[in-house]
């Protein structure tokens, strides 16, 4: 059993208190198991946090415990790879490992990504298949005093409240061992709930080479350090940081009938034909696309294959800021 493994396996108790602490009492909370979605790798060695820092958007050593969000961008400053970063601590044997949390259908593209830069550094990157990674997601929590830092393996969202927590535990376990009655809900499910809240994630939503990580809201998602040293992609980024201009943004889209997988980079036009964006992904009624601000309240459709127009109606999500308070 790896040094990983065993650490989960020891802090299992604690999960149940780091979830839900001290006056803190548990109400509709939602697992989804993301398994089959999500895949993990490891970094292990003294440079683990100092390499990966030179290849993403975010401060990886300001990093201590919890989970960071963070993009993998090429040189021309367009995101390969949307990433979250766990540090993980208590580890006696006084290594510095880190875990990269990614789509599963991109972990060995990511492992040659990092190996490609791994030279000069004391790093072991490799996947990590003993660990699973889920969400919790709690529809309504009652505080009645502060809750306590979450434990090892288990940390807020990076990316916002409105995706609740991650927890990695050991590949197989099942979770009514951690947490005892807690609702599980489906893959679906919670691609429902990105998708409600305009939450991208993943290929389908960031195709590599092609989002610009400022309209696919990296920002709003607390992805990105603008004073933080150099990194691959940073000189594209900054600039249209300092410019403030962002004309296209990510947003959540309603749509009035569902779209079929080969929709995705269909055009959405506004009732005149113009371009307004282009569509991502989607599931049922909901989906994500790359919409033109200005276009946000025309009316809008996509139309595939010669099939009759779709209308969708795309929305700002709640849980951003507001105009003018950030990029």
């Amino acid at each position: 059993m790896t040094s990983l493994l065993q650490a989960a396996v020891a802090m299992r108790p604690r999960f149940v208190a780091a979830l839900f602490p001290p006056g803190v009492r548990r109400l509709s909370t939602r697992c989804f198991p993301l398994s089959g979605l999500r895949g993990l790798l490891r970094l292990r060695g003294p440079g683990s946090a100092s390499f990966l820092h030179g290849l993403v958007t975010n401060d990886v050593e300001q990093l201590k415990d919890g989970a960071m969000y963070a993009h993998l961008l090429n040189v021309q400053g367009r995101s390969l790879f949307d990433v979250i970063v766990y540090r993980v601590p208590g580890q006696g044997d006084g290594s510095h490992d880190l875990l990269m949390e990614c789509d599963a259908a991109a972990v060995d593209s990511i492992h040659r990504h990092l190996q490609v830069y791994n030279f000069r550094k004391k790093v072991d990157v490799r996947p990590c298949p003993e660990l699973s990674v889920w969400a919790f997601v709690q529809k309504k929590l009652e505080l009645t005093e502060k809750p306590r830092p979450l434990a090892l393996f288990c940390a807020p969202d990076p990316r916002g409240p409105v995706m609740g927590s991650r927890v990695v535990a050991p590949t197989g376990q099942d979770i009514a061992d951690i947490l005892p009655g807690v609702e599980i809900g489906t893959v679906l499910d919670y691609i429902r709930h990105r998708y409600q809240h305009g939450v991208p994630e993943g290929v389908k939503d960031l195709p590599p080479g092609e989002a610009l990580p400022l309209e696919s809201n990296l920002v709003y998602m607390n992805g990105i350090s603008f004073s933080k040293g150099c990194y691959i992609g940073q000189e594209l980024t900054a600039r249209t940081h300092h410019t403030g201009v962002i004309r296209k943004r990510l947003v959540p889209l309603h749509l009035s009938s569902p779209l079929p997988p080969e929709a995705a980079g269909a055009e959405v036009t506004t009732a005149s034909g113009k371009s307004a964006g282009k569509y991502r992904a989607g599931v049922d009624h909901l989906g994500l696309a790359l919409i033109r601000l200005v276009c946000m309240k025309e009316e809008l459709h996509i139309t595939v294959g010669g099939g009759a127009p779709v209308r969708v109606t795309p929305s700002l999500p709640a849980w951003w800021p507001p105009p003018g308070d950030g990029a």
